[in-house]
Formats: C-alpha cells, structure tokens, sequence
C-alpha cells in the first residue's frame, strides 16, 4: 500500500489541527480564503485477470489485463465560518453500492472517528463498464460476475478510502471557483423516442435532445491549482463488452490527459499532484457512441473513441477552467437519509395527473433484458444456464411477480421481483450536498436528462437557488438502477424497463430530494429514515480462486519468453512475452505489472508504467496453470530517443505451500530513435 505522502509526525499534526478546523502553520485564513480544502487520488483496480467485468452483465467479458488503472479522486472541503466539511470522491467504477459505502465508512470512522459520516462523504462511480465486478451485496450485479468477490471489493473500499485520508491530510486554506461550458459534440440520446414523450416545456431545456452542460469547480490552495471537478453528462461506454482490459473508460482518459499529459502527475510518484476528476450527471439516456452503435462514433475503433471522447471533455473542461469563474462563497453543509423507494406516498404536486400516487417494490422489466442496443447488449434470459454450477447464482431469481405488484408497475412487462427477494435494494440513501452556491443531488441510479431536470428543479424550488446551480450526481452511494419520466416510462425502452420503483419512481425521488432541500435551507433536522437491512444471497461466489501456479520445465518465473526488437521508431509499438503467475495473487495496487524503463546516466528510470495510455499488460493461461504476460508499449510520438527496456513485476503461488512469492523480469535493452 503506498504511504499518505508525508511523515506521520507531520502528518498527525496537520490532521489534529483541521479536525478543529484550523489552518496549518504558516496559513492564515480570511476573507481571501474561506475554506479548507484538499484533494487525494489512489488505486481502485482489481484482480487483472478472470474477474468478470461489471456494466454490461456479459459472463463472457472476464479481465485478462490492464489498459489504465482505476482511480479514485477525492475533494475535502471545510467551512471555514463552521467547521462543517464534505468529502468527495469520484472514482473509476461502474458504479458504487452500499457494501463500498459502508465499508468505506469503516475504514475512515476507524481513523478518524465521526468526522466522515453517510451525511458528509458523498461516494460517486464514472460509470466505466470495464472493470472488475463482484463488489455489491445485492444478488442482481454479481450474477454475471459469479458472485462476491472479496479481493474486488477490498480493493474498492481501500483505494476510496486512501483517497480520501490523503484529501484530508492535504487540507490547506484555499479558494473554490466555478465555470460553466457547453459540449454538444461527446453525446446522443440513444432513447429519443421515449425523450419525444416528453412535454414540449421540458424539451426546450434540450434543443438536441443531449444535456451539453459541463460545470467546472476550480481547486486553489493559496495561488497553486490543485484540482478541478467536471461534471458532464455521456455514458462512460466508448470500451464495449468485447473489450476484456481494465479501463476508466473516456471518462478516465479525459482525467488521465489533464493530470498526466498537462500536470505531469505521476501517479507512482510519492508527492501529490493535480487531480481532475469527470464525473456523471444524469447520463442515463446519453450515449457517447454517436452513431448509436456500440463501439461506433466518431470512428469504428473503440479505442479510438475512448479517446476522442475523453479529449473533447478534458478540451472544454480545461478552457472553462482558464476561462471567466465565478467565486465560490457560502456555506457547506449536507443532508442524507434512507428512503423506502417500494412504499413512497407521492403527492399530488409531483405526479403527472395531479392525484397522489405510489411507489412499487423493485422488479426488473422484460426490456432490462434486452439491453441498450447503443450500447451493448444485457444478459441471457434467466432459464439458460440454469444447470449446476449456474443454479445457485439463478434459482433465486425464479420468483413469480404477484399480480399486484404487477399492476403497481404498469404497464411494464414485469419478469423478476428483485426489491421483494432483495436482489436489488428497496431501502436507497438519498442525499444533497451543498458548497457555496451549489447542490449537488446524489441520486443512486442512472437518470434521463429530463428526469434530472425535474429533480433538479424541485431541489432548486426548495433551496430557492437558481436552477443551473442545482447538479444531479448520478451513480451515488448505491444503486438503483434507471430514473425515467413516467412519459419515457410508459415507452418501456430499456431505461423504462430498467426504472425499478414503477410509474412514479421520478415523482418520489422529486418529492424526497426537496425535503432533503429544504432542510438545509432551513436548518432543521429530517428522521434517518429506515435502516436498510443485510441482502441475503450475499455470500455466493461460484468464481475458483488460484489454486497454484506453474511454468515450463527449464523456465522460470519472470523470464523473457519472446523479447522486443532491437530497435524501434516512435509511432512502432514494443512488445515482450514473459513467463508469469496469476494477477490475483498480488494486485499491485498502487504499483505496477509493467514498467517501461529509459537509460538515463547510466541508470534505468521509470519512463511508463500499466496506469499510462501507451501502455497494455495482457495476461493469457496456458493449460492448467502456467500463464504468459504480454506486455506492448505503443511509443509515443513526443517519446526522447534513447535506450530502454520492458519489466514485469509478477508473483506466483506454490502449489505446495501456498505461499506467494514475487518476482521481477526485464528484456534485453533496445533503441528508440
């Protein structure tokens, strides 16, 4: 695990003093400086290999690899006038369930006693479908993934929490800003006909049928840049389910150029650096393969896309970041509780006929099956496979809905009642975060754009702020799955199939939002709401762990297989073979399966690594138990010339003793010129 930067000496103290809310040494707050803040980035990247990958529900889609590492980026802010704090985290994930939340909590309590609660810390996902699953505690998200997986979750949980205590640790007194922008060229409504339902008055906020706003917070600790938010609405699906290598997606790519490209992060350094996170809106309907076709738009390379897609938000991000900002003055504060999404009395104000009306108990939709033709499809019909081992993970799906559950949730084709067997949650956190003039709306699902409009603008009613600064937060602290109007609703596209509560679904989260609103305008204090209980099926893991790892007789471990050319120009793309153990071993979480190493004074120094683009680490099984890593280095163009050479950091697990042993391989040197 890698250190918090700084000496426990210095950093205990820094901690007591911002525990108070005080500056460090040498700092003095004022007008000029109203609020503390920090910022942190650590590792969330799983097992590398035979890990079922979470987004698309493909029990094909296995990790065999590492394109970029997942992160996790945090921001801790602190209200100088109060004391008050929030912490925010972003991070490279599908999404973020309750089991992260909660363990996450621990962690950081254990630390830091009550400072970080469920009220204070908001936990959000970018939406990436391409890397390890297996992290929920509910039956529905670990079906493709065969389960639980513990290394997965356990490595979630510490990199989010690093993240944040390297936030923490990091307070300085500082400045926040912010900057509006428009990026009309990074999305499409893959379900306009559902969009079409809606009235015309909601339409006009979205002349194209996309939501082209991107909102920038600008970080200052002093006259030093030290992070930026950017929320922007578009699925983080450029990789498509054929892809098989960690990935933070478009999304990831877009804070990987801003930090690493444009601030020199590097992120196996031990020093802080500039961190950027892009996070999602209500993305739900926003697709960023624009011609509406998986792994299709602007080009037919999904790669491709992943990075141009990525670049167009990191472009408009960074100009709205050296643009015109607006000071960021005000309060912090925050309000969560737990809402029993299957039971909400919805008045009258929120639903479409203006009578009340009700939720439903979650139940997937015949669509939901279906998938997104745009982009990818979802999983197998619930009979196949239904033969041992698959049985455990299916048989307890294969409930009838009752009848009137079915009514409740009309006019959906209602196939599986996930909210009554608990595979899905019925009890979600709903929370409002607010920094300065801002709110941000932490919704546990996926919402359509005009659905975030809706909720925005009940939030922004009862916090009596202007509407554009009210954001929803989508993919926060659990997960729920889609947010539709009840006109898209009524269509039952995939979103509609897949909104979990019924018609009413958006009406209730409008209704719960504004109380939350309005309880931080007016001071006063809501109930906690209920207690949301332990799913059952939570321990069903059907995926074998590594038994034991073997090589070729007369080989060992680490070495070169095939080695690279002798020689190279930028622009050509090296590439080793070595004999390796299994990924699951060790993760090498903030560290490396690969390092790209130059010459420099007679010295190798790291030039890259498995976190950069240019990089791939590709793990394959041979037989029973004797595996090959390849690793490619595609050279960049701007690459100095000179001397190099590949090396794979790997372990391997006896079948003896099952002890784990490291070991490091490195080719033989060759030119880059």
């Amino acid at each position: 695990m890698r250190s918090t930067r700084r000496s426990l000496v210095s950093s205990a103290l820094v901690g007591a003093l911002v525990l108070v809310g005080l500056p460090a040494a040498g700092a003095q707050p004022g007008p000029a400086a109203p609020y503390l803040v920090g910022r942190g980035i650590s590792d969330v990247t799983g097992p590398a290999a035979e890990n079922g990958m979470m987004g698309y529900s493909s029990f094909d889609q296995k990790t065999t690899g590492i394109h970029q590492r997942q992160r996790s980026r945090a921001f801790v802010v602190v209200d100088q006038a109060t004391g008050k704090r929030v912490a925010y985290v972003n991070a490279d994930l599908a999404m973020v369930f309750r089991a992260v939340q909660e363990a996450v909590l621990s962690r950081l309590q254990a630390r830091y006693g009550a400072t970080y609660t469920r009220e204070n810390l908001l936990l959000s996902a970018t939406h990436t479908h391409a890397g390890p699953g297996g992290y929920s505690h509910n039956l529905a998200y670990n079906l493709s993934v065969l389960g639980l997986q513990k290394q997965t979750l356990d490595a979630i949980a510490d990199g989010i929490t690093e993240s944040v205590v390297e936030a923490h640790e990091d307070l300085r007194p500082g400045t926040i800003t912010l900057g509006r922008g428009q990026l009309t060229d990074a999305s499409v409504n893959r379900s306009r006909t559902a969009f079409d339902r809606n009235p015309a008055a909601d339409k006009a906020h979205f002349p194209n049928a996309v939501d082209p706003s991107m909102t920038v917070l600008r970080f200052r600790q002093g006259t030093t840049d030290v992070g930026a938010i950017s929320w922007f609405a578009t699925h983080n699906t450029s990789m498509t389910n054929r892809n098989t290598l960690i990935s933070p997606d478009n999304k990831g790519y877009a804070s990987y150029r801003w930090e690493h490209d444009h601030h020199g992060v590097r992120y196996l350094d031990d020093r802080p650096g500039f961190v950027a996170a892009f996070p999602n809106t209500n993305a739900g309907d926003m697709s960023p393969n624009l011609n509406l076709r998986p792994g299709s738009g602007p080009t037919e390379d999904e790669v491709e896309n992943t990075r141009i897609i990525g670049e167009r938000q990191n472009r408009e991000a960074q100009r709205v970041f050296a643009g015109p900002q607006a000071a960021v003055t005000g309060s912090v504060d925050s309000r969560m509780r737990f809402v029993d999404m299957s039971a909400v009395a919805v008045d009258g104000r929120f639903t479409t006929d203006g009578r009340p009306g009700t939720t439903c108990s979650g139940v997937v939709g015949a669509s939901t099956l279906a998938g997104s033709v745009e982009d990818g499809p979802a999983i197998p019909l619930f009979h196949e496979g239904m033969a041992s081992p698959w049985k455990a993970l299916f048989e307890p799906l294969q409930v009838e809905v009752p009848q009137w559950l079915k009514d409740c949730q009309y006019p959906k084709a209602s196939l599986v009642p996930t909210g009554l067997i608990g595979a899905t949650p019925n009890v979600v956190p709903l929370q409002v975060v607010k920094i300065g003039p801002l709110h941000l709306v932490a919704v546990p699902g996926e919402v359509t754009i005009v659905a975030g409009l809706r909720i925005r603008q009940s939030v922004a009613a009862e916090a009596g702020v202007p509407l554009e600064n009210v954001l929803v937060q989508g993919y926060a602290n659990d997960y729920a799955q889609y947010v539709t109007t009840p006109e898209e609703y009524d269509l039952q596209q995939y979103e509609g199939g897949s909104t979990l509560f019924g018609r009413n679904t958006l009406p209730a989260y409008e209704q719960e939002f504004g109380k939350l609103a309005a309880s931080l305008r007016t001071g006063a204090a809501l109930p906690p709401g209920p207690t949301p209980g332990t799913p059952p099926f939570t321990g069903i893991n059907l995926q074998t762990g590594v038994v034991f790892d073997d090589k070729p007789i007369g080989t060992s471990f680490g070495q070169v297989r095939t080695e690279p050319a002798a020689s190279y120009t930028r622009g050509q793309t090296a590439a080793a073979v070595f004999v390796t153990g299994h990924p699951k071993n060790d993760l090498h979480r903030n560290g490396t399966f690969l390092e790209v190493q130059r010459l420099v004074d007679g010295r190798w120094t790291r030039h890259a690594d498995d976190g950069d683009w240019s990089t791939r680490y590709r793990w394959q099984r041979e037989g029973i138990a004797n595996s090959t890593a390849t690793l490619t280095w595609a050279i960049p163009a701007d690459t100095p010339a000179g001397t190099y050479r590949i090396v794979h950091h790997g372990d391997w697990k006896s079948g003896w003793t099952g002890a784990i042993t490291g070991f490091t391989g490195a080719t033989r040197s060759f030119t880059v010129g």
